[in-house]
């Protein structure tokens, strides 16, 4: 890895082990409360709204594992789905959907937020993510580009209450 670059993984040191989509981390986004980003991730292959509720309390390799079950299915349908609606993978709005669940998790933790913070100016990296949105619900670039957006915006003093958009 280059100087300049921080990669972000489970088993890496604060604070690239603190931003993976593994850790606790609670939050609640369309009042549903989520453990951890992975859940909340996996929770998107489940057109089932009862099921998502359950996916979302789940952190790290458990829900990683509860959703790989189901990837044949949403990757079939080009598509992923939240609270009944069906969002087009490459669409405009997933990708708010995505801003939305990185935003609220962002307003819930202050360990987060210093996280963030506590990167610098590093170039934020995830090289064990997919680059094609046909492979994975969350890319490498739109991963690290949320973290570093957001990061930019705390580092500037935005009040992340007022955040609606990455």
């Amino acid at each position: 890895m280059a100087a300049n670059t921080l990669d972000i993984g489970s088993k890496n040191n604060y604070p690239a082990g603190e931003l993976n989509n593994f850790t606790v981390c609670s939050f609640e986004i369309d009042m549903v409360e989520c453990a951890s980003m992975e859940g909340f991730l996996q929770a998107l292959k489940f057109d089932k709204t009862h099921i998502q509720v359950e996916v979302c309390k789940l952190t790290g390799i458990n829900a990683k594992k509860r959703g790989s079950d189901r990837n044949s299915q949403w990757k079939l349908k080009r598509g992923l789905w939240w609270q009944g609606e069906f969002y087009e993978r490459k669409g405009d709005d997933y990708q708010r959907l995505l801003d939305r669940a990185y935003i609220s998790m962002a307003k819930s933790s202050e360990k987060f937020r210093q996280a963030l913070l506590d990167t610098g100016d590093l170039i934020l990296t995830h090289h064990m993510g997919k680059s094609s949105e046909w492979d994975t619900v969350l890319t490498q670039s739109e991963f690290c580009n949320r973290l570093m957006k957001l990061r930019n915006l705390l580092r500037k003093g935005t009040d992340i209450n007022s955040v609606k958009k990455l």
